[in-house]
């Protein structure tokens, strides 16, 4: 039986092994999936993908965990972004926001979790490729935009031509750099992913401090400067505009208007003159 079964065996590869040029046919086989196995690598490489997460944990000792946390990290190429730390005896707890490689993220997150008890995880993935390809594309456009109107304000012979072309100039350019600041920071979240993880002895105490660091104040301080600064951004806009489109504008009109009133009062005194009705004097009566 064993030399039947060698046999067999034998007889299978020799099959497979051969074809009528006298290549391999296990060869051929492998290469369908090897490519699409390379396919996915290639695809997960080009994307943009941002990893944010949280991660609770009960340890028994808080102080040898937030330092093995921290050894985790950088053994994977990341570093802590911020950290805050309570001491209240068991109750103390600590909670530590990794800046984590995005090739090293599940392996860390892994490592992470077999620091404690795990009591509560969350971890979202979102692709950012095709908003980093439209700033790109958008950013490309603008500049084609900013030097035909460099071009233009070259040739500007007015003062307010000038004044013109260097408000576009720097409408255009603040809008690059708007967008430029934009895809940079998708590009900066995409390599490096953000993973908060609280530590402590008490369960209660890190459920408490999980619900405090949900509402983040230094995150609304960001958005509402963010908000901010593209309001100023567009008031700025539209009084530059005012100025140099607008109130020039307005100053001809209202020039055209006094003249005109001019024009009116002076035919109405000419013709009072020229009619002998009107500067006929009047009688005295008797």
């Amino acid at each position: 039986a064993p030399a039947a079964s060698a046999g067999n065996r034998a007889g299978s590869g020799a099959d497979n092994g051969s074809n009528d040029d006298g290549g391999t046919g296990n060869g051929t086989a492998a290469d369908p999936g090897a490519g699409g196995t390379a396919g996915n690598g290639a695809f997960r490489d080009l994307a943009k993908i941002v990893y944010t997460g949280t991660l609770s944990l009960k340890v028994e000792d808080l102080d040898a965990a937030v330092k093995a946390g921290r050894d985790v990290v950088r053994k994977a190429g990341g570093f802590i972004g911020a950290s805050r730390q309570s001491n209240d005896g068991d109750r103390s707890v600590a909670s530590i926001t990794y800046r984590i490689p995005a090739d090293r993220w599940e392996e860390a997150v892994a490592a992470l979790r077999e620091l404690g008890s795990v009591l509560g995880e969350e971890t979202n993935s979102t692709e950012v490729t095709g908003q980093i390809v439209d700033l790109e594309a958008r950013i490309r456009n603008l500049r084609v935009s900013e030097a035909a109107i460099q071009a233009i304000a070259e040739k500007a012979v007015s003062f307010e031509e000038i004044l013109e072309g260097q408000a576009r100039l720097s409408e255009v350019r603040g809008q690059i750099e708007q967008l430029d600041a934009q895809r940079a920071s998708l590009e900066e979240e995409a390599a490096l992913g953000t993973l908060t993880v609280t530590y402590g002895r008490e369960i209660v105490a890190v459920v408490r401090a999980v619900e405090e660091a949900a509402w983040n104040p230094a995150g609304e301080i960001d958005r509402a400067t963010g908000t901010l600064t593209g309001i100023l951004q567009t008031l700025t806009t539209a009084g530059i505009w005012f100025g140099i489109v607008w109130l020039p504008l307005l100053a001809v009109l209202f020039g055209l208007v006094l003249l005109g009133r001019l024009v009116l009062r002076r035919v109405g005194v000419l013709a009072r003159i020229s009619d002998p009705e009107i500067a006929r004097p009047p009688i005295a009566p008797g």
